[in-house]
């Protein structure tokens, strides 16, 4: 396995949505001084080149602040930059053809809504799984909500770590507790707030006060 369920604890995913003049690396720079332990890079819009300027840089970021880095769902950009890894939803790639490109050594994170899924993911070489969403969110417009008992089931059935995603916040962060999970993945609880460094040190507190 390539990533500890301790990096999992607060797993920040990028958006563009709420940069206000302000760039996305000084953002993710933000959320590492927070505490954040792991940064997920998902972007949508941006063309390659972009897309691989702003990778190669924040990859650079999270190195010096010893914070795993992967992209979502880009394989080809993940192998260009030599990112710590990929995240892929189940409509993407197997796991197993994703490892063949980046090679045993890297990070590979997969979306799962069911057990059944999360059986066939571990099987086929993920490091951990991204289980949700897990309350109703605004950000993936077609998430398909997953409950407590089934977020539950996967932990259970698994035995590689599941972070939790899907409409969390610090308020409702507590109502995961005995679920299983080692952590939390979250956007705009981190990166619509005023106080990026503010939230993600909330969040750290509120997830280990969760999982303790």
């Amino acid at each position: 396995m390539n990533c500890k369920s301790e990096d999992l604890l607060v797993y920040a995913v990028t958006d563009r949505s709420w940069l206000y003049g302000e760039s996305l690396y000084s953002q993710v720079e933000k959320a590492l001084k927070g505490g954040a332990t792991f940064i997920q890079l998902r972007e949508k819009e941006l063309d390659e080149e972009q897309f691989l300027k702003e990778a190669m840089e924040i990859k650079e970021l999270c190195k010096r602040y010893h914070v795993p880095f992967v992209i979502n769902d880009n394989v080809e950009i993940a192998v260009k930059v030599e990112a710590d890894g990929v995240h892929v939803g189940q409509s993407d790639m197997e796991a197993g053809n994703v490892r063949e490109k980046l090679g045993k050594d890297k990070i590979i994170g997969v979306s799962t809504q069911t057990v059944e899924q999360a059986l066939l993911a571990e099987k086929q070489g993920a490091d951990y799984l991204g289980v949700g969403a897990v309350f109703p969110t605004g950000t993936k417009l077609d998430a398909v909500e997953v409950g407590y008992d089934r977020l539950q089931e996967i932990c259970k059935a698994v035995h590689i770590p599941v972070v939790a995603i899907g409409g969390i916040t610090r308020e409702n962060i507590i109502q995961l507790k005995g679920s299983g999970v080692s952590g939390v993945a979250v956007v705009s609880a981190i990166f619509a707030s005023k106080d990026i460094e503010a939230a993600t040190k909330e969040l750290c507190n509120k997830t280990k006060e969760m999982i303790g």
